[in-house]
């Protein structure tokens, strides 16, 4: 059995299977590359494999909906030094009004898109309630004890 701060040629099981750090797997000539059926993720070692089917964490969702939020956001203040230079330069209160008015809403449709929650997955359940039939109404047989 290898110790700690053994050789790797230690002891028998395993031998030549190991690798030295920093140098690339040998292909395996038993295997084809015909044999392949498809690309499956994390099959490569630069893509860590995925087992879980859990949604994304609650500081991941966050941080994206401020990402969205700030997205947006930062296109109101060019809008409003873009229609001090359309008045200026065009003398063109007209073209300044619409642009002005073209960035009222953002701040609106920003906090609609940065409150949205990711879309639901085909899995999970559907909260609409269908109509029940109702049960017949009438004399029953209880018995009392």
């Amino acid at each position: 059995m290898q110790q700690h701060g053994d050789s790797p040629d230690a002891d028998d099981i395993g031998r030549g299977d190991r690798q030295e750090p920093g140098t690339q797997p040998t292909p395996d000539p038993a295997k084809s590359v015909g044999d392949s059926k498809g690309y499956f993720p994390g099959s490569d070692d630069h893509d860590p494999v995925l087992i879980t089917e859990a949604a994304p964490s609650l500081e991941d969702q966050h941080r994206a909906r401020v990402r969205r939020y700030t997205f947006i956001m930062a296109f109101r203040v060019p809008c409003l030094i873009l229609a001090a230079v359309a008045y200026s330069a065009f003398d063109s209160a007209l073209l300044a009004i619409l642009i002005l008015g073209a960035s009222v809403p953002l701040p609106w449709i920003a906090v609609l898109i940065a409150n949205d929650r990711p879309p639901r997955r085909k899995e999970e359940p559907s909260r609409w309630d269908r109509p029940r039939t109702a049960l017949e109404s009438g004399q029953h047989k209880s018995i009392d004890g």
